[in-house]
Formats: C-alpha cells, sequence, structure tokens
C-alpha cells in the first residue's frame, strides 16, 4: 500500500493497498512494502508517526493472512526522504524496530540514488539491510528524447566511487516496465495508461520523431483521452541496458552480498523479458 493524505489533507490513510483473492503458493516468501509519500511527515511530531507505525503493522498483517500466510520476515518502507523529512522517516524506522510484534523481522528500506551520493544531507537510514531502486532516474516531466527510466549517463554520476563506500547489505531493484508519457504543447500532462506499443506502431495513429522514441499524435484519440498533436515518449528497457547496469553495478558494488530485484514481474512484462534474458543479467553480476 501507499500511505498519503487524504482527501482533506489532514491524516495519513492508506492508499490503493493490495487485495488477495486467493492465497499465495506455499513456497512463496511475502515481503510487505509500504510507500510512504514524504509529505505527510511535514505535519507529524513523535507521537503521531508512533501511532501510525502502530496502524501500519496489524494493517500488514492482516493482509499477510489474508494471502494465506502466517507470517513474513521483512518489512519494507520505501519513502523518497529528503533533508527535511529525513529525521521523522529515521524515527519512524527506529520505532518500528522496537514493536513487540516485530521483533524477529528485518526491517529495511528503500535506497534512491541521489540519498547514496549525497549521504550527509540525506543520511544513512537506521536499518540493516537496503533496496537501492535504479529506475525513475531522469527528469519525467522533461520535454524531449530521453528515457527517464534507466540511463547509463545518471547511473554512473551518481554512483560512481559512492556505492562501493555504501555502509550497508543491499539489494539491487531493475526496472523491466515500460511506459507511456503524454505532452501537450511540449508540457508534461501524465502517464497513458491507456496506450499500447501497438498503437505508437500504427501508422494510422502516429507519426515518429526519427531516431529519436516520441511519438506525435496525428488524429484525437478519445479512449486515452489524447488530442492531435500531442506527442507520446515510448520509454522501455532494453536487454543491453539492463548489461549495461549489472556490469557497472559488479564493479562498484565490490563482492558485497546482495540479491537482484525485477520489477516488475507481471505477464505483460515477462513476455518481453524472458527466462533466459532474465538468468543472463543474474550472470552479469
Amino acid at each position: 500500500m501507499d500511505i498519503d493524505f487524504d482527501p482533506s489533507g489532514i491524516q495519513a490513510v492508506p492508499i490503493s493497498p493490495i487485495t488477495f483473492s486467493q492465497p499465495v503458493p506455499k513456497e512463496q516468501a511475502l515481503i510487505p512494502v509500504v510507500f510512504i509519500n514524504q509529505r505527510i511527515f511535514s505535519e507529524m511530531d513523535s507521537l503521531q508517526i508512533r501511532a501510525l507505525a502502530n496502524k501500519i503493522v496489524p494493517f500488514v498483517s492482516a493482509k499477510i493472512k489474508q494471502a494465506g500466510k502466517e507470517k513474513f520476515n521483512e518489512l519494507q518502507l520505501d519513502c523518497d526522504w529528503t533533508q527535511s523529512s529525513r529525521d521523522k522517516f529515521f524515527y519512524l524506522l527506529n520505532y518500528l524496530q522496537e514493536l513487540p510484534d516485530l521483533k524477529d523481522i528485518i526491517i529495511s528500506s528503500t535506497l534512491r540514488l541521489h540519498q547514496v551520493k549525497n549521504t550527509v544531507t540525506s543520511g544513512i537510514p537506521p536499518v540493516k539491510k537496503v533496496t537501492l531502486m535504479c529506475y525513475n532516474m531522469g527528469n519525467l516531466r522533461q520535454f524531449g528524447n530521453q528515457n527517464s527510466i534507466l540511463n547509463q549517463h545518471d547511473l554512473k554520476t551518481y554512483l560512481s566511487g559512492t556505492l562501493r563506500n555504501y555502509p550497508m547489505q543491499m539489494d539491487i531493484a531493475l526496472p523491466l516496465f515500460q511506459w507511456f508519457v503524454v505532452f501537450r504543447n511540449n508540457s508534461y500532462i501524465g502517464i497513458s495508461k491507456y496506450i499500447s506499443e501497438q498503437d505508437i506502431n500504427n501508422k494510422a495513429l502516429f507519426t515518429r520523431n526519427p531516431k529519436t522514441n516520441l511519438y506525435i499524435l496525428i488524429n484525437d484519440l478519445p479512449k486515452a483521452n489524447l488530442k492531435k498533436g500531442d506527442v507520446v515518449r515510448f520509454e522501455q528497457v532494453t536487454q543491453d541496458d539492463l548489461l549495461q547496469t549489472a556490469k557497472f553495478l559488479r564493479g562498484e558494488l565490490k563482492g558485497k552480498k546482495h540479491q537482484i530485484i525485477f520489477y516488475h514481474l507481471d505477464q505483460a512484462t515477462l513476455a518481453n523479458h524472458g527466462n533466459a534474458e532474465l538468468q543472463e543479467i543474474i550472470r552479469a553480476f
């Protein structure tokens, strides 16, 4: 689930919590992940943060039971904290580790590239383990021919010489997803869930700006609420991108123990990234 303000902007509430319609296979472990929008901390004092923690734990436990499991071994908190929200997020992490219900549970945190490079301002989360999110690097909202999911320049700018010194056990999350970023009059208007790769390759609908990942809509597209002249930037991650990333990270990790996480492994994604390709990426580490 996500945690963010309710429509009133006063109370922090769960947003889009997962629902398990059937039990998860017995051999499959679950690691619940709770994303927290850092803005909620601006309105919270320590008492309210403790109250939030005491709501998160039973909520997560109930979801685990809904999935047919009795327990979980790790709880991950995902937050793109900044210097202003850092101390309150770290307070939450510390408090969770003091709760009796989480006595034998590993509390972990996500980690973004800027938090690796800027440890003086970002701090180091008070946990035993982190997951480095190697995606969503560029400026999604900036118009132009770019890939905001994964690019080698940003990866090396943030992680060269800094990752190897990060004092923490670290898992690596790599992107397999793709998306369609829409611009109108060169201004970002959102990511469309109603366009497919088949659509943008349909020459009756789109014309491609040569040698770029930008596609210009020829006619209105009501199903996606798009208008003639809108520009769609099709961002995807190739096998070569992932192999380059794996080889670079291998050199920076310097033998640190880690697991590889692919985000995300749904059927549509796996149609573009087969098992052999995933194994090749794993071996590159």
